[in-house]
């Protein structure tokens, strides 16, 4: 299901995630290479502005969208998994947006053996 997304991934992404992305296609803008030390909510705002969804291995966005009720809608990924290396993220990666087109609108966690979907606030 390879569909092309417009992600912004958060700087704590590995540079091998975001180097994967964007071969298999997909519009990555990374926070680390334009916006480095952005607060998240900043880089919240950033996703909405532009229409990207969040890709982090940084918890705080869950608190961000569900607690402060800050504007996901476009929807948040966050990676749960053991980084035993980097291939091992990039291998997560690869099988989360190929299992998936439509991010929008939910909150995912994607985890070793399963992505669990919880639909953001609107």
């Amino acid at each position: 299901m390879n569909v092309a997304a417009r992600l912004l991934a958060d700087e704590n992404v590995p540079g091998a995630v975001v180097a994967a992305l964007r071969q298999q296609e997909h519009d990555v803008a990374w926070i680390l290479e334009d916006a480095p030390g952005s607060p998240d909510p900043d880089v919240l705002e950033r996703a909405q502005r532009e229409g990207r969804v969040v890709v982090t291995f940084d918890k705080d966005f869950g608190e961000l969208a569900f607690r402060r009720g800050l504007a996901a809608s476009v929807g948040v990924v966050l990676f749960r998994i053991t980084l035993t290396s980097p291939d091992h993220a990039v291998r997560a990666a690869m099988a989360a947006f190929a299992s998936r087109a439509d991010w929008t609108g939910q909150f995912a966690v994607v985890e070793d053996d399963r992505i669990r979907l919880r639909a953001l606030p609107s």
